[in-house]
């Protein structure tokens, strides 16, 4: 079957395949970091935890994990607008509570570590909305969405089959 736009009529671009399935190479990695973000979730409100990872995977252009966190998203309730504005929280803040917003922020800090350090003022702001247990919940997950999105990337992980709750 060949994939086409919504009028039936144009071909999209061929499917690539993955570079390596990794997992199937690496099985203990792979479990360890399955455990590993099952942990990290502990504690935290789930459509919050899809929208760190829907945010540093856009910041990773890990298309894979987009695909799945945007329906993991879905189907634990958010909305398709505060997903597609998530792009831009920072012209839509009003989408976002400023719970969310710090946690937005200090996921775009620890992902891109530009600077070479997460900044005071952003890390203080998600301590004033997060309880200490909680953030570094926070701080584990954002760490583990990260890892995640190096091996979609590395591997060219190929988006657009992920089911919801696939891999959970």
């Amino acid at each position: 079957m060949t994939n086409t736009d919504t009028t039936g009529t144009v071909p999209y671009a061929a499917e690539e395949p993955a570079r390596m399935e990794w997992a199937k190479h690496a099985p203990e990695v792979y479990k360890a970091m399955v455990r590993l973000d099952v942990a990290a979730r502990k504690g935290l409100d789930p459509k919050l935890a899809e929208l760190v990872k829907i945010r540093a995977s856009q910041l990773n252009h890990c298309a894979f994990c987009l695909d799945m966190h945007s329906k993991d998203a879905l189907a634990a309730g958010e909305s398709v607008e505060r997903i597609i504005q998530l792009s831009a929280w920072q012209e839509s803040r009003h989408f976002y509570t400023e719970k969310e917003i710090a946690a937005i922020e200090l996921t775009e800090a620890v992902t891109v570590l530009t600077d070479g350090f997460v900044p005071d003022e952003v890390y203080e702001r998600a301590a004033k909305h997060f309880d200490e247990a909680e953030l570094s919940q926070l701080i584990a997950a954002i760490a583990v969405i990260n890892a995640w999105n190096r091996f979609g990337v590395t591997c060219r992980m190929t988006p657009g089959h992920y089911q919801p709750g696939q891999h959970h």
